[in-house]
């Protein structure tokens, strides 16, 4: 089977993106004829290392079996690449463009979630030159970028004249930014995976344990030993099971298909978790939570890519029907 790795990209992740890619060429089986696909910083492409102008790029992707898009952030997690394959009619791996778009923008998430009945963290959406009319939140509150990830961007304000500089940083990532109340309790993940026939499942609960002081910002999530991860985490089995379901429903919710990642808070002395963030292509390096909930669960990093590249094939087939969806 011809199979392109698509990684790097323009965004702030492109390391992060590339590590993933390098986890995902190494553990492709015998039966994968891997092409990469590299997009610099600066937007140039290179096929296998070779640069090449985007009408070359998007010749060879055409020509394959498949692509698996290890892009993180935008510019390639937010379906701005989903489209593009969308128009050349290659099947792919992962979130379609809406679930992608959706599942990038939190603001966005927020909403679709809250309408499903899912509990979500509150807090105000400032948009491109509005600042906060008021300081009525609890602190301490997180200022975030809307549309980036990897909490590059994202600052922890304990004091209100710290304000303006947060909002700062944020707004060198995304000019939407998101103000949110801490949320005192511990931080749960959930990876979600549908199988080539169909069926959902959601993965065992992993918890982040943040080594030494501080949130789980960029320097935790990818500095060796920033976080310890616990899986499955120490849970009563209602929690558990809570926490499947709602990762289930939010899968559902944005549309979801082939994989997600949802992040969960559980407040002190609460029974419902709340939704932090969903990530439409998570972390794939070995070591990030999302191929290791599932190798708890039973599933091995070679088997995990095999079932999402099955399952890719497998929506094209099912998408066949659609004028213009067949391969060129």
């Amino acid at each position: 089977m011809k199979i392109a790795v698509l990684y790097g990209g323009r965004s702030g992740e492109h390391e992060v993106s590339r590590n993933s890619a390098a986890s995902i060429i190494a553990n492709l089986g015998p039966a994968y004829d891997v092409t990469e696909v590299l997009i610099g910083r600066d937007g140039q492409w290179h096929v296998d290392q070779t640069p090449v102008d985007l009408a070359g790029a998007l010749n060879e992707l055409t020509h394959q079996d498949v692509v698996f898009p290890a892009l993180h952030g935008p510019y390639g997690e937010d379906g701005t690449v989903q489209a593009v394959l969308e128009w050349i009619g290659v099947p792919y791996v992962g979130n379609g463009v809406l679930a992608s778009a959706a599942g990038m923008d939190k603001a966005v998430t927020k909403t679709l979630l809250a309408a499903e009945g899912l509990r979500v963290a509150g807090g105000v959406t400032l948009r491109a030159g509005q600042h906060p009319t008021d300081t009525d939140q609890r602190l301490p509150v997180f200022v975030k970028p809307a549309r980036a990830g990897s909490s590059l961007g994202v600052s922890r304000v304990t004091d209100w004249w710290q304000l303006p500089e947060a909002l700062a940083t944020a707004r060198m990532f995304d000019d939407k930014v998101l103000i949110e109340p801490a949320i005192r309790g511990r931080e749960v993940d959930v990876g979600v995976l549908e199988h080539p026939d169909g069926r959902v499942e959601a993965g065992p609960p992993l918890e982040i344990n943040v080594t030494g002081e501080g949130f789980f910002d960029y320097d935790a999530k990818y500095r060796a030993g920033g976080a310890h991860f616990q899986i499955p985490a120490h849970l009563d089995p209602a929690m558990t099971e809570t926490l499947k379901d709602r990762a289930i429903r939010a899968f559902q919710a944005l549309g979801c298909r082939g994989l997600i990642r949802v992040d969960f808070f559980l407040p002190d002395d609460e029974d419902e978790p709340v939704v932090n963030e969903v990530n439409t292509f998570p972390g794939f390096t070995s070591q990030s939570q999302y191929p290791q909930i599932w190798q708890r669960a039973g599933i091995a990093y070679p088997e995990l890519l095999d079932i999402l590249i099955a399952g890719a094939l497998r929506n094209r087939q099912g998408r066949s029907a659609v004028p213009g969806a067949a391969r060129r």
